[in-house]
Parts: C-alpha cells; sequence; structure tokens
C-alpha cells in the first residue's frame, strides 16, 4: 500500500511523465521544458516571489477545504467566499477611516474573513439544522457571490468607481493594502498570513480539544455525538472557519495584488484550491507544499513557453493528471484494503465453523 505521504509524490511523477510524452509529440524534449519551468519558478528573487504571490491564494483557499474535510465537509465553495470575502475587504479598504494605517490594514483583513465566514453561514445552518447537502448549496452560492461582485463593480453602486471603462472600484487605500515584502515585486505579507494560517490549524487540530471533536466529527458523527459532541455546533464553526480561509484568499488577492475590486477577478481560484486539497490529501503541512507545487508550475510556465514553446496550458493538464492519479491511487488503496478485509472474515468464519 501507498502511504499516504508517498501518495502525491507518486500522483505527481505520473503527471509529469504523462505530460512529457505530450511534450515529446509536439516536437520538444521534455527535460528543457521542464528545466525551464524551474528556472521561471525559482531561477532568481523575481521568480520566487512570483511563485509566492501565485500560491497565496491556493494556500488559504486549499486551507479552508482542507479543514472542511477534517470535519467530514466538502466545502466547494471557496470560489464564491473569494469574491465575497474581496468585496468586503475592498468596501473596508476604500473608506477613509479616522484611524491609524496599521489599524486600517487590521480591519480591512479581518472584513475579509468574515466576509467569507458570513457566506459559509448559509449552508452552514443548512446542512447542521436541516440536514441540506453542504456540497450542493456551497456550490449554487457561488454563482450568486461572483454576480453579487459583479453588481457591485458596475454604476451606480457606490463601490464602482464612475466612468470607468472598466467595471472596478476605485484604488484601494494605501493605508489597506498589504506591505510588500521585496521591492521591485509583487510579493506581499498575504503569504505568511497563509503559512501562519496553516500553523494555526495544525496546531488547532493536533493539540485541542476542538480539533479532537472536530476529527472525530469527520470519522463518524454518530459516535461523536453518542460521545456528547454537539456535532450540529461543530458543523457550524468547521464551515465558518473553511469558508472564512476562502475569503482571506479574496482579501489578499484585491488588497494585496490587484489593488482594486475587479469583475471576475478570482479567476477560478477556488477551484484550483479544492484541487490543491486534493492532491495534498487534506493534510494542512502538504497543503502548503501543494499550493507552492501549483504556484511554481504558473509562475514558470511562461518560461517554458517562451523557451521551449510549449504552450502554458500544459500547466493545467499537469495538475488535471496530478488529482486523477491521486483519486485513481487512493481508490486503488481502498479497494485493496477492502478486499484484504473481506478475505479475513472469510478466513475467521471458516476456522469459527471448523471441523
Amino acid at each position: 500500500m501507498v502511504l499516504s505521504g508517498a501518495r502525491p509524490l507518486l500522483a505527481i511523477l505520473l503527471a509529469f511523465t504523462v505530460s512529457a510524452i505530450m511534450i515529446i509529440a509536439q516536437g520538444a524534449n521534455p527535460f528543457e521544458a521542464y528545466w525551464a519551468m524551474l528556472r521561471g519558478s525559482f531561477g532568481s528573487v523575481a521568480a520566487l516571489a512570483n511563485t509566492c504571490v501565485r500560491a497565496a491564494p491556493l494556500l488559504l483557499g486549499g486551507l479552508g477545504v482542507a479543514f472542511g474535510f477534517k470535519a467530514g465537509l466538502l466545502n466547494v465553495g471557496v470560489e464564491g467566499q473569494i469574491y465575497v470575502g474581496g468585496s468586503a475587504a475592498a468596501a473596508v479598504g476604500l473608506m477613509p477611516l479616522p484611524v491609524p494605517p496599521w489599524l486600517h490594514l487590521i480591519l480591512a483583513i479581518f472584513a475579509g474573513f468574515l466576509g467569507g465566514a458570513a457566506w459559509g453561514l448559509i449552508p452552514a445552518y443548512l446542512k447542521a439544522y436541516r440536514g441540506i447537502s453542504e456540497i450542493v448549496v456551497t456550490l449554487m452560492l457561488n454563482y450568486v457571490a461572483i454576480q453579487f461582485t459583479s453588481l457591485l463593480v458596475h454604476e451606480p453602486s457606490p463601490l464602482a468607481e464612475q466612468g470607468a471603462f472598466f467595471p472596478q472600484s476605485p484604488p484601494i487605500l494605501p493605508s489597506a493594502q498589504l506591505p510588500i515584502l521585496i521591492k521591485g515585486t509583487s510579493l506581499h505579507i498575504g503569504i505568511i498570513i497563509g503559512v501562519v494560517a496553516a500553523l494555526i490549524l495544525y496546531l488547532l487540530l493536533q493539540y485541542t480539544p476542538f480539533g479532537m471533536r472536530t476529527r472525530m466529527t469527520g470519522q463518524n458523527p454518530e459516535a461523536a455525538r453518542y460521545a456528547g459532541i454537539n456535532v450540529r455546533r461543530q458543523i457550524v464553526i468547521v464551515l465558518l472557519v473553511s469558508a472564512g480561509m476562502g475569503g482571506l484568499a479574496g482579501m489578499g488577492e484585491v488588497l494585496g495584488l490587484k489593488l482594486r475590486l475587479y469583475d471576475y477577478f478570482s479567476g477560478g481560484l477556488g477551484y484550483d484550491s479544492i484541487a490543491v486539497a486534493l492532491i495534498a490529501n487534506s493534510n494542512i503541512i502538504g497543503v502548503v507544499l501543494s499550493a507552492f507545487f501549483f504556484g511554481a508550475l504558473r509562475a514558470g510556465a511562461g518560461k517554458m513557453e517562451t523557451a521551449v514553446g510549449i504552450k502554458t496550458p500544459i500547466v493545467q493538464v499537469i495538475q488535471a493528471l496530478a488529482v486523477l492519479f491521486v483519486i485513481m491511487i487512493g481508490f486503488a488503496e481502498y479497494t485493496r484494503a477492502a478486499r484484504k478485509e473481506k478475505q479475513q472474515k472469510q478466513l475467521e468464519e471458516v476456522s469459527v465453523d471448523g471441523p
């Protein structure tokens, strides 16, 4: 059986192998292509900064998906939570508040988290108290959130920039913009927020009673209920935190990278966050590595195209193949374990009924 930690590594290796065949079919050398991608991701300070910038929203969104899954919940609404969190952060970031700049920034960051969490309250309540699938509700709310954000950046919305050629807000006030870590790059503190969030969630899940209750709820809700755990409350809290992480991902894009609220500013980051969590097998530390893997692929795609002529969509192929192979390997492990368990039961029955 493939160890859970080795499963994503094997899946990624298989994805690169299959993609190499596709690159060869296009008349290019896969080793040259992958070397160019590596240089485009880590070959300079600017390249590394670009990798981190692209990894930051995937890290926060992936953490949200993984955290929900620990309680047996699949939050596929990260895309919508990114939009609502980004919109809430923009609303605060555009207000000339009579507070110190550092406090304005903190308020805008928390607004992003609270915006995402508020959007997650709807599926949380319906799941916990009405038994309605969170998968269906969060998925449908994605489209509502996208259109809601679109309304905010179109006139006559108070957040829309008057007379702008594109639907957008005015620039975020400097006091609410995320500080840049490396001068001359777009790398902002969103990546630090993501790493700190990962550490907090890891410690919370592994070393606190809340984490134990969350894991028990995910593994066996009925057993958790018999053990005295308020499963409904646990579902609500976990989904709120999960959605809040999606809101932080949107906050980082608006306050750190775009510096405005744009129409359709996410571009599918929420859906890619689900893939990040899947490859990591919803392991919190694994999500950090998976997000940087996705960020490196995207940062290096342009360099690969200019170096060997392979178009950037090959990156999406690698991502999709990695997810597919993770699922296939996991299914094979499950099937093998189920077959072994069945054989063990048959042997026990034979020994009981023996001569």
